[in-house]
């Protein structure tokens, strides 16, 4: 009951940081773009460079989009969370740059790439989807799961480091990392029922 009742406060005060972000940029506040950028860069730039390998143009692609967010901030309508909405937008910029730079397909052997390009584009349209699918569940995770998972899958820390960081036991940081595992793997199952 406690946990519900936690997750429904945290639930309602994101909601209102995406209300107050998305109202500052209506508003032509920069404190909407500065907000974004303090919640979100680095989380967008690790994203990124799960995709494109290298931190430099990680940077680069969350700066333009952040940018292109504020330009279009007047006509700006975002229907998801603002989470899942950068997620998915720089995980799309950053497989834009590893087309546009033919990087894309380099470890696919020459049979597959044999195929043509109705494979190629049907692969790739699966592996967003796909991509864009776990974004939005690892978001959907607890706070607390969601941090830790981050922390341990994105960021590469050791369970003793993430532990030292949160000021939690190593054992917590176990449980987490567990019931990330636990909750993924059954909302995988349900994607994978689906297709």
């Amino acid at each position: 009951m406690y946990a519900t009742f936690m997750q429904l406060l945290f639930q309602h005060l994101m909601l209102d940081r995406q209300d107050q972000i998305l109202n500052y940029l209506k508003q032509n506040n920069q404190k909407g773009i500065e907000y974004l950028f303090n919640d979100y860069f680095e989380m967008l730039c690790l994203r990124s460079i799960r995709v494109v390998k290298k931190r430099e143009v990680a940077e680069d692609l969350v700066q333009d989009l952040f940018l292109e967010i504020w330009n279009k901030r007047e006509t700006l309508n975002i229907t998801s969370s603002i989470k899942s909405y950068l997620f998915r937008s720089i995980v799309n910029r950053s497989l834009n740059w590893l087309r546009a730079n033919k990087q894309i397909f380099d470890e696919v052997d020459e049979g597959v790439t044999n195929r043509g390009d109705e494979y190629n584009v049907t692969h790739t349209m699966q592996k967003n989807e796909l991509e864009d699918y776990i974004t939005i569940c690892i978001d959907e995770l607890p706070e607390k799961c969601r941090l830790v998972f981050i922390l341990s899958r994105f960021e590469e820390l050791s369970y003793k480091e993430i532990a030292n960081k949160l000021e939690i036991s190593v054992k917590t940081v176990e449980n987490q990392i567990s019931k990330a595992l636990k909750l993924l793997r059954s909302k995988m199952e349900i994607y994978y029922e689906k297709y």
